[in-house]
This record gives C-alpha cells, sequence and structure tokens, in this order.
C-alpha cells in the first residue's frame, strides 16, 4: 500500500512527507488506523474550521446586529420567543441559535430554551469589539474577491474610503512636498461624521490596546509623554489614571483634539494635558517630552512614512528619552494568525500600510538612531505587541 501512495504521489518534488500526506489513499489509511487516526482528525477538524470561518463569522455578526447576547441577559428564551422579538420566523430563528450554541457563544438548555454561554458574556464586556464586528460590513465586502484585492493594489475599497484622514501610501519623492500641505488637505477634506465614527471606533478598541500596554512597560521616572496620533485621547487617560505624577501631550489632527478635550475635561485631567493640533507630518514635534508613544500609528503607514516619523521623534527627545511602539505586528520568521492574517489584510484593504514584525520595526528603529530596543513578551498579542527603545545618552 505505500509503494501505491508513494506512485500516485510521484507529482511531487522534494517534501517526501507532504507528497504522502496528500494523498487521499494515504487520509483514508490514517483515520482508520488507530496509531494515527486522533492526529488525522485533528487537523482534519482544523482545516474544515478554516474552510468554514467566514460562515462563522458572518453568524457572529447577526447575532451581534440582532443584539440576541444582549436580550439574553434578562434570562433563557426559546426560538420562539426570540423570533417574535426580532421579527424572524421560529425555524430560522432556531437555526441561528444553534449555531450560536455550537461555536459556544450560547448554551442550550432545559425546554428548548438558549442562554448566554461565558464566551458571550465575553464578548459583550469586551470594550469597542461589538462595534468591530460591525464594522466587518465593510471589510468583509471589500474581501468579495480576494484575488482582485492581491493583485490590483488601487482596486477601490470601502475601508479605504471610511478612514478619511489616514495619510495614504507616501513615496520618498512626495515626502518633503507631504510636511506642508498633506495636513491642510487632509483637514481640508475630513468629513467630520466620519471623523467622528473613526474616533469612536478606535478609542473604544484602544481601550484593551491602552490595557494590555500599560501592562507590559512601565513608565516610571517619566514626567511627560507625547502621544502622537493620540486620537481622542484613550491611551494618556489610562497612562494618567495609572500615574497620577504624569504630564501629558497629545498630538492629533484639529478635528479629533477638540474631542479629546472633552474627554480629559470630563475626567478631570485636562490641566494635566496639553492638546498639540497638527499633522506629525507638516508639524514640529514639541520637544520637551522625556517619552513618546505611537499607538496603532505606525502601522497604518508606508515604510517611507514611518521611517521619516523615526526620525523626527528621536530628533524631538532628548538624550536618554523612550521610544514606545504599541499595535499589531506580524510574526516574521514565526508568521502568527493574527499579523499575518487579519491585520495583514486589514491594512491592505485599507490601502495605507502594513503589519511589521519585530524585526522590521526594531531595524527601523535602529537605523533612526535608537538603542536598546526590546520587545517583551505580549499578554495577548491579538489585542497588541510592544516595542521599546531609547535615544542614546551620548
Amino acid at each position: 500500500m505505500m509503494n501505491e501512495m508513494i506512485q500516485a504521489g510521484s507529482g511531487w518534488r522534494g517534501n517526501f512527507i507532504n507528497r504522502i500526506v496528500a494523498n487521499s489513499k494515504f487520509q483514508r489509511w490514517a483515520v482508520q488506523c488507530p496509531l494515527t487516526r486522533r492526529l488525522a482528525c485533528h487537523e482534519g477538524v482544523k482545516l474544515f474550521d478554516i474552510v468554514q470561518g467566514f460562515v462563522k463569522s458572518q453568524t457572529l455578526f447577526a447575532l451581534v446586529e440582532l443584539d440576541v447576547f444582549r436580550l439574553l441577559r434578562s434570562g433563557p428564551m426559546t426560538s420562539e420567543q426570540l423570533g417574535r422579538k426580532l421579527h424572524i420566523t421560529t425555524d430560522r430563528m432556531q437555526v441561528l441559535l444553534q449555531a450560536g450554541a455550537a461555536m459556544g457563544f450560547l448554551r442550550r438548555c432545559r425546554g428548548s430554551r438558549f442562554r448566554l454561554a461565558q464566551r458571550g458574556a465575553m464578548l459583550l464586556g469586551v470594550p469597542g469589539l461589538e462595534a468591530i464586528i460591525r464594522h466587518h460590513r465593510a471589510f468583509y465586502r471589500d474581501l468579495e474577491d480576494p484575488v482582485a484585492l492581491f493583485r490590483e493594489p488601487k482596486m477601490r475599497t470601502e475601508l479605504s474610503e471610511f478612514w478619511p484622514y489616514v495619510l495614504r501610501n507616501l513615496s520618498q519623492s512626495h515626502l518633503e512636498m507631504a510636511r506642508s500641505e498633506t495636513a491642510r488637505d487632509a483637514n481640508r477634506d475630513v468629513d467630520p461624521q466620519a471623523a467622528s465614527m473613526y474616533s469612536d471606533l478606535m478609542a473604544q478598541s484602544q481601550q484593551l490596546v491602552a490595557l494590555d500596554t500599560l501592562e507590559i512597560i512601565s513608565l516610571k521616572g517619566v514626567t511627560k509623554l507625547l502621544d502622537i496620533g493620540g486620537g481622542t485621547g484613550t491611551f494618556l487617560e489610562s497612562a494618567g489614571v495609572k500615574y497620577p505624577d504624569l504630564d501629558m501631550i497629545l498630538l492629533d489632527l484639529p478635528v479629533v483634539t477638540a474631542a479629546a478635550s472633552e474627554r480629559f475635561k470630563a475626567n478631570g485631567m485636562l490641566d494635566r494635558v496639553r492638546l498639540e493640533s497638527g499633522s506629525f507630518l507638516e508639524s514640529a514635534l514639541p520637544n520637551d517630552a522625556d517619552a513618546i508613544s505611537l499607538v496603532r500609528v505606525l502601522y497604518d503607514h508606508s515604510d517611507h512614512t514611518v521611517a521619516f516619523l523615526l526620525n523626527k521623534v528621536f530628533d524631538a527627545l532628548s538624550p536618554g528619552g523612550r521610544l514606545i511602539i504599541s499595535e499589531p505586528m506580524g510574526g516574521g520568521e514565526r508568521p502568527s494568525a493574527t499579523g499575518d492574517v487579519y491585520f495583514a489584510l486589514y491594512t491592505m484593504t485599507m490601502q495605507t500600510g502594513r503589519t511589521r514584525s519585530v524585526h522590521e520595526l526594531r531595524r527601523m528603529c535602529r537605523a533612526a538612531g535608537f538603542r536598546k530596543i526590546r520587545s517583551p513578551t505580549p499578554y495577548r498579542p491579538y489585542v497588541t505587541r510592544v516595542l521599546t527603545a531609547q535615544k542614546p545618552t551620548k
């Protein structure tokens, strides 16, 4: 039998194991053999789970969009009861609830009722997760023809139009022009409603990013923190709460800093935060901070723009000053599902930047002059990874 399997894989070159595993006869044998059955079934389940992934994500979208999880907070309900509330027939509601239970978000209990499972309750407690799932409607439409997305870099996408003030794919020849023109053009073209949607979504999702970042690193000894592209101030708010003596500066476009002012006024931090309106490409960076943070900023931009910003940050910091980068990162030589699948395709669809590995960011920071570059072990890599660097004292 082994000879037959080898002959059947004669069209392959190279890896002998892959030639055998790819053979359907071997797969049938592996499932029947007690020694290999468990491994074969495990790999089969994982393969099918990837194949049905889009169906799962769309089912979750339906559960969120219909507010099923929130409706079940008051107690278990039947498909008939939920169907009446949501104007869905009982049989179709049953299909959705069964699917939700199969994915672990719901649990079926006596009397054909369904209740909220721990996973569903956890989803409700993650800041901004429901908003992100709803936002995926546009992402999924952009992925409708993934082959075209890979082949056509300039393909029109919804995400590239959703992010209203991201500075797009600047080539090296455009950088000098960008310093004087980009921010002005960005402010002029920003739709306030779109900018508000963007800022709200980012503010909600950045709560987790801020939490994990501040758990991984310490700001002890930092007297003033400048957050570039800080949006409505989510990260600085978290930093200010954890470090009550910390003074802070937020730099972002005027349409965003106005909302940040309201946030800091509401939490009593307005006297500790200096708001600077402008673009990091056009505006001079404040040079009185001993630490500068870039939270979910670099992966929005091209390599040329990132190199340009890192050089500006290096020049703005005093000797011994610290750089903090927090964002999704790729795995490099060890590809990761978060950075090299989800965020890699997301940034490709945005048409603005890309995810980079720790190795790539370390190399770019070193080229800008930074030393003592470290990347602590992340708590939750699917939320964020962190890289810190220091400007030499001499």
